[in-house]
């Protein structure tokens, strides 16, 4: 397993969660170059991310905390979900990537909720929606409204997010399993 949106394999004892954190306790900004290494995307992906709107501009070209949650975020999920869906995943979360004003939630906040759901939802049965709402529940249960039904909004998009990163495992396994066979 890997740190969703990366290539870099999961630490035992560690926790997905604090992983951007961690990175960002050294330093303020990350360079394109440090973000392609930890994704294994390549500058053309990113730079055209930033083209089409889906992640903000970096400044002084450095990209901040939430900048490379949400470049994380859209890595994660390029799999399962059309990047349009997923920038409409995105706005329906936090409105404009060029707006601050209306997120309802930092990315990097979204970031650690999205890795400690999936770490606490880990071999259950994604398809027991209640399940997954109570986990869901659970780890938002700090989460403070800034508008009327941003919570609802928050766990709703978490919901998606779980099940389409679920939806990725499952397909490798998939591909595995079909590789075996076929080779």
């Amino acid at each position: 397993m890997r740190i969703p949106g990366t290539v870099i394999p999961e630490t035992d004892g560690r926790s997905n969660a604090q992983f951007l954190n961690g990175i960002f306790a050294a330093t303020s900004s990350l360079m394109l170059s440090q973000i392609r290494e930890m994704t294994g995307l390549d500058a053309s992906a990113l730079q055209n991310w930033v083209k089409r709107g889906w992640v903000s501009p970096p400044q002084n070209r450095r990209y901040n905390v939430d900048q490379v949650a949400r470049i994380l975020i859209i890595n994660m999920l390029r799999e399962a979900l059309q990047h349009e869906k997923i920038a409409f995943l995105l706005s329906y979360v936090n409105g404009s990537v060029m707006d601050r004003s209306d997120d309802i939630i930092p990315e990097s906040k979204l970031y650690e909720y999205i890795c400690t759901v999936a770490e606490e939802y880990r071999g259950k049965d994604v398809t027991d929606s209640e399940r997954l709402r109570a986990a869901i529940e659970k780890v938002t249960a700090d989460y403070v409204e800034t508008t009327e039904g941003a919570s609802q909004r928050l766990r709703k998009a978490l919901e998606i997010i779980i099940i389409a990163g679920r939806s990725i495992q499952v397909k490798r396994r998939a591909d595995r399993l079909l590789d075996e066979i076929y080779s």
